[in-house]
């Protein structure tokens, strides 16, 4: 498939993806043992920026390739079949470089540059502690030199651990304003901890960031309210990519095990499992899982395509276009945290006890897609989505979570 990216470029996906997949290759090939011993990937993470991964949306002018979000979370989705984590790991930095490519304020073409040539983001959005709903504690001052300070914690800074610059939301001590300031991981005032305790997607670097008057450059202040429109929707849409590579890669699992197994059991149906038709039923389920779960990406980055490119069209087109990206992938989160969390389980239906043996760690699959599907819970999704559905009511694109206000 041949898909325009930009206006000076066209990226062919299997050419594009041809890049990356001897670097997916090795990272599936150590994926288990990194979360066995857990072992953070940052050389992994480093070689796919290096190859250009950070930059396939960044324009071919700006050392990118040009690629479409299709084309991209395609990848991403490749990369999840691989190690699950990554994806997630990066998901703070593919927002930003798409903020950077339609936010209407700050230096964009500076950031594209700063992308394409290798440079890394993180995500620091959610307040540490008994914040109440609504309330930013993390505070940019302005300094007389006209730079600004940083002061606070958060918690769920996925990536930021690997990142050259941390996407933080904050607040102006000034004027009140709620604002994304681009903070400079190498920098004293910043500080990482890996203290995510959940019981998957170990290995994706999130815990708390810590900033003590760090940093921030003025042209790294942007206002919230300048912040692409289908933000949300762009974050999920990450997210789908990691339930549906575990999906994937418990595919691949399920078809190496059946295929090496020699034991059979002797009120089975074949002398080899690779030959028993119901064990061979249950392989394809989850092979069909895998095809509706990538299917399901693919839709949904479609969707986000068109509001990126509604941008340019009048704004009651461009309003429509990222409303309907926030209910496709809302859609999609409540189809897809089902289906891939019960091929996964649907894993071991095929592979008897010996299938969860630790060693083997086939697990992982299970417990990363239950702790993706677990964000942004799908349970309020699904009601957005039957409110829409009944009464017409728009998804609401951006949301807080915090502690319960009280009178």
């Amino acid at each position: 498939m041949t898909t325009t990216a930009t206006p000076d470029t066209v990226v062919d996906y299997e050419t594009l993806a041809d890049r990356f997949r001897p670097i997916f290759d090795r990272i599936a090939a150590g994926a288990s043992t990194r979360e066995q011993e857990h072992r953070l990937p940052h050389d992994e993470i480093r070689e796919l920026a290096a190859a250009g991964f950070g930059a396939v949306r960044v324009p071919v002018a700006f050392g990118g390739a040009g690629a479409t979000l299709p084309q991209l979370f395609r990848l991403l989705t490749e990369l999840a079949a691989a190690d699950s984590n990554i994806p997630q790991a990066l998901r703070g930095h593919f927002a930003l470089v798409e903020d950077r490519l339609v936010g209407r304020s700050g230096e964009r073409d500076a950031w594209l540059e700063r992308f394409g040539r290798g440079e890394i983001a993180g995500n620091s959005w959610t307040e540490v502690g008994a914040v109440q709903i609504g309330d930013v504690i993390t505070k940019v001052t302005p300094q007389p030199d006209g730079t600004f300070r940083i002061t606070g914690q958060k918690y769920y800074s996925t990536g930021s651990i690997f990142a050259d610059w941390i996407d933080t939301y904050a607040e102006r001590t000034d004027t009140g304003e709620r604002v994304i300031a681009i903070v400079d991981a190498h920098q004293p005032g910043v500080t990482h901890g890996d203290d995510w305790d959940g019981f998957g997607q170990r290995t994706t670097g999130s815990g708390t960031s810590t900033f003590t008057d760090a940093v921030v450059q003025a042209d790294a202040v942007i206002p919230f309210d300048d912040r692409f429109k289908y933000q949300t929707a762009y974050y999920q849409a990450v997210l789908l990519t990691v339930l549906a590579g575990s999906v994937l890669a418990a595919e691949r699992e399920i078809a190496l095990q059946v295929r090496n197994r020699n034991r059979v059991f002797s009120h089975g149906n074949a002398d080899t499992f690779a030959a028993d038709p119901q064990i061979l039923q249950v392989v394809g389920e989850v092979s069909a899982a895998g095809f509706a779960a990538a299917a399901i990406v693919d839709r949904a980055a479609e969707a986000l395509q068109s509001a990126y490119e509604g941008a340019a069209l009048d704004e009651a087109e461009d309003e429509r276009r990222n409303d309907r990206a926030e209910l496709a992938t809302a859609q999609a989160q409540v189809a897809l945290t089902s289906l891939a969390t019960t091929a996964t389980s649907h894993l071991f239906d095929a592979l008897a006890a010996s299938g969860v043996s630790t060693t083997k760690n086939l697990d992982r699959h299970w417990r990363n897609a239950r702790t993706a599907g677990s964000h942004n819970p799908w349970v309020f999704k699904a009601r957005i989505i039957g409110d829409h559905a009944v009464n017409g009511v728009e998804p609401p694109r951006v949301w807080a979570i915090g502690a319960t206000r009280r009178a």
